[in-house]
């Protein structure tokens, strides 16, 4: 089913605009990467599995068409309610997806600006090193022309405080995060 998603909707960047994919953010970056997987493969694993595909993809069918309703008039009443459902109902299902080797562990996001300049991600898993704070997971995100890109960093929620107040007095930049 993501295969299906993701390639649907790279498909779609195949036709627009030259400008608005230069506004293509990290989102659509994540949500298509799975794409460029290779078709011979993903005919024959569909094919497979046809039968269980079908029955979501009538599912997500369903819903997307009740999201284009809703958007169609977000004046009317009960649009607003409908997308704010289909948002919830999105939280709550990656709430159930297992986290880092499969345990259901969450986790807390720290997002650090960090310098498009050699070294600077690797002083900063050095800093978070000598801070003692585990970088559970890690995503990269860089906007084309920004002289800085963000680390979304995952720690325990124990390490947050710490690893946010170690950063900054070591010179980082936390997005969300207020400045003295």
């Amino acid at each position: 089913m993501p295969q299906v998603v993701a390639s649907l909707l790279a498909g779609r960047l195949a036709e627009a605009e030259e400008g608005a994919l230069r506004l293509a953010g990290q989102g659509v970056r994540d949500t298509t990467r799975i794409a460029a997987s290779a078709a011979e493969l993903w005919v024959q694993i569909l094919g497979a599995n046809a039968t269980p595909v079908v029955e979501v993809l009538d599912a997500l069918a369903a819903d997307l068409g009740e999201v284009s309703e809703a958007l169609r008039d977000p004046e009317r009443s009960g649009a607003r309610r409908v997308l704010a459902d289909a948002i919830r109902h999105g939280n709550d299902g990656v709430e159930r997806l297992p986290g880092k080797h499969g345990q259901n562990r969450r986790f807390e996001q720290l997002v650090v600006m960090v310098d498009d300049r050699p070294g600077q991600l690797a002083r900063l898993f050095a800093d978070l090193g000598e801070l003692e704070v585990n970088v559970e997971d890690l995503r990269l995100e860089h906007s084309p022309g920004a002289q800085f890109g963000l680390a979304d960093i995952s720690v325990t929620p124990v390490a947050l405080r710490g690893a946010i107040e170690g950063l900054q007095d070591r010179g980082w930049r936390i997005a969300g995060e207020t400045y003295d």
